[in-house]
């Protein structure tokens, strides 16, 4: 039976001083290691998920290092032990893309309208502040995404890793509500 596993703050930080023990340091590694990941997703054909991805890629290094099986010292380059986690997540997800048989459209409308109304009431949750963050976050996309991530992030006080980290708890509190939404609009 598998167990639930989610990023906590001293997890991070873990993560954090085993990438540099210079805090600033630290931050520019994971940034320069998200945006590879980011680009290794995208260029491997997982464009639509590349954040979630490379989110999970962190989170099971960072679970590795709490639960004490990253080998200490660890003398490789940590980026590439970031890509190897990251193969092995590309792979399941195109493995579980392939599993999945394709909905008719109509069905696919219904559930992202269906979504749509979850998250809109789910978010009634969230204090204000949260909330707002959320929807700046989620403002743009594509191209103009990063640029406005980090004017957001700034803007806020935060490094980019503490945004993500911040808009990662923010999905954690909404993920049960919207689940909840979901079934019941089903049923």
């Amino acid at each position: 039976m598998k167990t639930t596993w989610s990023l906590t703050q001293e997890s991070f930080d873990k993560l954090l001083s085993w990438l540099d023990s210079n805090r600033e340091e630290a931050a520019a590694k994971y940034e320069s290691i998200r945006h590879r990941l980011i680009r290794y997703f995208v260029w491997n054909g997982c464009g639509d998920q590349d954040e979630e991805l490379t989110d999970k890629t962190f989170d099971r290094v960072a679970k590795k290092l709490e639960q004490g099986e990253i080998p200490e010292p660890f003398t490789g380059d940590k980026a590439l032990y970031f890509l190897a986690f990251a193969s092995n997540i590309r792979r399941e997800h195109h493995n579980r893309v392939k599993r999945l048989p394709p909905d008719p459209v109509i069905i696919v409308t219904e559930r992202v309208e269906d979504e749509d109304v979850c998250l809109e009431k789910c978010k009634r949750i969230l204090p204000d502040e949260d909330r707002s963050l959320a929807d700046k976050y989620y403002h743009c996309e594509k191209t103009t995404k990063i640029e406005h991530h980090k004017m957001l992030a700034k803007s806020c006080g935060l490094t980019m890793a503490g945004l993500r980290t911040r808009m990662h708890r923010i999905r954690e509190r909404l993920r049960p509500c919207i689940e909840e939404c979901l079934d019941q609009q089903e049923g």
